[in-house]
């Protein structure tokens, strides 16, 4: 027998990916674990959704169908947490004046208002090329807004299809009875623990209930050839 415990854990969230399965099917040669082992390792889910303890991998088992001789949903993964406007410049126009002079003066006004007109000319000038420098820095930083925006956009799109990708399963709070298996391979030390749990259940005074079963990694010292695995079996 292997060693036990007992503990109750909060509801939580996990993301992975996923395959539906049936101990039948595992137990043969077409058991899709193993491939469901090599998706989660290509995948980085870790890199790809916010995860809580990223070191810890998960393999729950849920959603079943019945009990342990029926289907079920296995989820390999982590454990989740909970889930520009443009002004444009305003320009104004003025117009010029004109005045009456004495013809004895017409000279002078002239040369007067041919200097004015200059200097207006000038000034319509200058304000023009700010009016455009405006106007091409306005174009630019729409340009630029827009490039950012859409970069965002992209980003989030690729974050939304990248999150797609995975299976989200929440386990609800519960009372588990723990199990530690032994060191050596893992396939087969885990093979091993669950053959034993199921045959303990048959017997015992505890009742599964079936709202989701989980193993636990510690992927800071996992060793496929040599690791020892918990494996928590929800309970009434």
């Amino acid at each position: 027998m292997m060693n036990t415990y007992f503990v109750e854990k909060a509801k939580m969230t996990l993301a992975g990916v996923s395959i539906r399965t049936t101990n039948e099917v595992e137990m043969g040669p077409d058991g899709g674990l193993p491939q469901l082992w090599e998706t989660y390792f290509q995948s980085n889910i870790a890199g790809q959704v916010a995860t809580v303890n990223p070191e810890y991998i998960y393999a729950l088992y849920t959603d079943y169908e019945s009990d342990a001789s029926g289907a079920y949903t296995v989820v390999i993964g982590h454990e989740v947490a909970e889930e520009r406007h443009l002004e444009g410049n305003q320009l104004e126009e003025n117009g010029l004046e004109e005045s009456e002079l004495e013809e004895s003066e017409l000279e002078k006004s002239e040369l007067e208002e041919n200097e004015l007109e200059k200097s207006e000319l000038e000034e319509s000038e200058l304000e023009e090329n700010e009016l455009e420098k405006n106007e091409l820095e306005k174009n630019e930083l729409e340009k630029n807004q827009l490039e950012e925006s859409q970069l965002v956009e992209n980003q989030l799109e690729e974050n939304r299809l990248e999150e797609s990708q995975f299976t989200y399963a929440v386990v609800p709070e519960s009372k588990y009875m723990v199990f530690t298996t032994k060191k050596g391979p893992v396939f087969e030390v885990v093979a091993q623990a669950w053959g034993e749990i199921w045959a303990y259940f048959k017997e015992s005074r505890e009742a599964r209930t079936y709202t989701g079963d989980f193993e636990i990694y510690d992927s800071r010292n996992f060793d496929p050839a040599d690791t020892q695995v918990e494996i928590y079996i929800a309970i009434e």
